[in-house]
């Protein structure tokens, strides 16, 4: 009796988000766009793919973490590279990676935080606090806080006065950034981000490190809710 032939493996669901930013990367290539040239308004841009602001934000955030295009606050969406082929492989290997990325922050960062409340010096609280503010004015000026929330864990990886963990910190920086755009561009997420500095700030500022360590945990938690890690609805 002949063996039942195998079956395919199962098909791999082509999320939404993944078509609208191959759709982007073509139309940018077709175009000729190149590095600096901007990109339509998202509001334009929705209408004209036929598809939701929140997809279309998502298509772009992905684009971003993989380096295609760059968000800046009042200058709208400009194109960084020009890229067509192997766009959704590239942002699912990075979706890949987060799982482990977000491991490897929370075992350095909770140690650093602690470090960081038991080291501190009246200097490192000024730098840790000029970034809290920095990141808090540019969210009340319409921006996701990038740069001040990036200042802000250099600042406190500072204030741990451990050489080694600062290396590894910076081994690993520009995967941390790919995470940090990710998250910071969540509905909410920037100022829900901003507390959870503050509550860090707070535990180092008192020299508390289970309690500095606990709020970074807590911090690295909040920010690991990524949408690229969501499954898409069944269809």
């Amino acid at each position: 009796m002949s063996e039942t032939p195998a079956f395919p493996g199962r098909l791999v669901r082509s999320r939404l988000y993944e078509q609208v930013a191959e759709q982007i990367t073509t139309w940018i290539s077709e175009n000729g766009l190149k590095p600096g040239d901007r990109i339509p308004p998202e509001r334009e841009l929705a209408q004209r793919l036929g598809v939701s602001r929140a997809t279309l934000s998502q298509a772009l955030v992905a684009l971003e973490v993989i380096g295609v295009v760059a968000v800046r606050h009042g200058d709208g969406t400009v194109v960084t590279q020009s890229r067509s082929r192997r766009i959704v492989e590239a942002i699912r290997a990075h979706a890949d990676r987060i799982p482990e990325i977000i491991d490897t922050r929370d075992a350095l960062e909770t140690k650093i935080a602690a470090l960081a409340a038991a080291r501190r010096t009246d200097e490192d609280l000024a730098r840790i606090d000029e970034a809290l503010a920095a990141m808090e004015a540019d969210i009340e000026a319409g921006g996701r806080g990038v740069e001040g929330d990036e200042r802000f864990h250099g600042a406190v990886t500072t204030a741990a006065h451990s050489l080694l963990l600062a290396r590894l910190m910076d081994e690993i920086g520009d995967l941390i950034k790919e995470t940090r755009i990710e998250s910071l561009s969540q509905p909410d997420r920037p100022r829900a981000s901003l507390a959870g500095h503050r509550a860090i700030a707070e535990a180092i500022r008192s020299q508390q490190p289970e309690a500095a360590s606990e709020a970074m945990h807590a911090h690295v938690s909040l920010v690991s809710d990524v949408a690229l890690l969501r499954e898409p609805p069944a269809t």
